[in-house]
């Protein structure tokens, strides 16, 4: 005959104390193999298997009407578990949330306005973070003939997984909070009208398409040409910073016909026929500038970016096509 316990040392073996034994027991969930004459309860090996089991689904918070189906195989474990984790996933979720919040006001010695502030952008949905970043883009190139443009910002599209770890939504709350502020949206709107409506026509070291404030009577001839030189700058510039990225040397071949077209959209967007001149131009044009400029205005931007998308942090922070566009003008033969 099998060995049977006290439930005294049922309690011992389980960890579960005497009376929540017995409400298992009275509750049918876990029968006693026995009682003595005395009226005391016996359990065998199956009964504290069982309870050692109940204790373990407790403490994930299952329901004692969960437990009283999976041990009389009304449901699989398997089912009782997928249904389990989906709420801790979802706890998990609130609490990382709330971990982010009460960090980032411990670390910035938030308002309570702020606190409702950042709860609210932590719980955005998918949807509402899209248009939050969009809003923004649309602000900064509105007016500016740059529309085009954005798909070269594209790889720096915040994207929050998911499952967000703590790190991804503390910076997701302070990119958020950057892109909503009005004096960074002017700033970076100023950045992107200089770089692109730049200076006078016979100053010009890079295509330009028109100035903020151009005639809107201005012919459509015009508006198209200008059309399609912002959209030939964009795919020029998307080439070279993924040519930059990929480490292409600025003397090769491939760089070298990538330079020619640049210089040629140049030296037509300037209306130089002199293309010796604008290269020349280009070449004598320091990037330091615009590279720190950008650093100091969307670094930060970029920073928090590569953390929310979980990537790796760029190694420079700048305008990469800028630098190496210059770099392979000044190595034309």
């Amino acid at each position: 005959m099998d060995e049977l316990y006290s439930i005294g040392e049922v309690a011992r073996r389980t960890g579960l104390s005497v009376s929540a034994i017995r409400f298992y027991s009275d509750a049918g969930i876990v029968t006693p193999a026995e009682h003595t004459d005395a009226g005391y309860r016996r359990y065998d090996v199956d009964a504290i298997a069982r309870l050692e089991l109940i204790r373990t689904l407790r403490e994930l918070d299952a329901g004692i009407d969960d437990i009283r189906k999976l041990l009389a195989e009304e449901i699989a474990l398997g089912d009782l578990a997928t249904a389990h984790l989906a709420v801790v996933d979802r706890q998990l979720s609130r609490f990382r949330a709330r971990r982010a919040v009460l960090r980032t006001i411990v670390r910035q010695r938030g308002t309570t306005e702020q606190v409702s502030l950042m709860h609210k952008l932590v719980t955005m949905s998918d949807e509402e973070r899209e248009q939050l970043v969009d809003d923004f883009s649309t602000e900064f190139t509105a007016g500016l003939g740059i529309d085009d443009f954005v798909d070269y910002l594209r790889p720096w599209r915040p994207r929050l997984p998911a499952d967000p770890t703590s790190e991804q939504l503390e910076a997701w709350i302070e990119l958020a909070d950057l892109v909503q502020d009005a004096d960074f949206r002017q700033a970076v709107r100023r950045y992107f009208s200089d770089t692109f409506a730049g200076p006078p026509a016979d100053q010009r070291t890079q295509p330009q398409p028109p100035a903020e404030g151009t005639d809107p009577e201005a012919d459509h001839t015009a508006d198209s040409q200008t059309d399609a030189e912002v959209e030939q700058l964009v795919e020029l510039l998307t080439e070279a910073r993924d040519a930059a990225e990929a480490g292409l040397p600025v003397d090769s071949p491939q760089a070298r016909e990538l330079a020619g077209r640049y210089l040629a959209a140049v030296a037509a967007r300037a209306d130089e026929p002199d293309a010796a001149a604008v290269r020349r131009q280009l070449a004598a044009a320091d990037p330091g500038r615009q590279v720190s400029r950008y650093a100091e205005l969307l670094g930060r931007y970029q920073s928090l970016t590569a953390t929310i998308n979980g990537v790796p942090q760029p190694k420079a922070v700048g305008a990469p096509a800028t630098t190496w566009l210059h770099a392979a003008v000044t190595a034309l033969p």
